[in-house]
């Protein structure tokens, strides 16, 4: 059963994610939107950390884990880096740490 729900929330997971990106990618060329889901994602997943499994499995493991993308972060930021945008780099990374950092623990505190 909670592998059903992890494969459910993946499949909402996932689409939210690129639809959130290309929307915002449309307004600027800065990764505002992988920045965006992956605070929400953070936040979600504190939030449920201690829920039912079911829950857990849907909203945090399914879900958020689709939803949030470690890999395209890398992208970003290593093409800033390539294109000596060493200050977007630095803030995309800093920026990233401290409100994902800060989401989860709100998300925690108020689970």
């Amino acid at each position: 059963m909670r592998t059903l729900l992890v494969i459910l929330g993946a499949a909402i997971g996932a689409p939210a994610r690129f639809a959130i990106d290309q929307y915002i990618r449309k307004f600027t060329d800065k990764p505002y939107g992988i920045f965006l889901v992956n605070i929400v994602g953070s936040f979600v997943f504190g939030l449920t950390m201690k829920s039912a499994q079911n829950t857990y499995a849907l909203c945090a493991i399914g879900f958020a884990g689709a939803f949030t993308t470690w890999s395209t972060f890398m992208v970003d930021f290593f093409l800033a880096y390539e294109l000596k945008k060493y200050k977007d780099a630095a803030i995309n990374l800093s920026a990233s740490l401290v409100f994902g950092l800060l989401a989860a623990s709100l998300g925690m505190s108020l689970a």
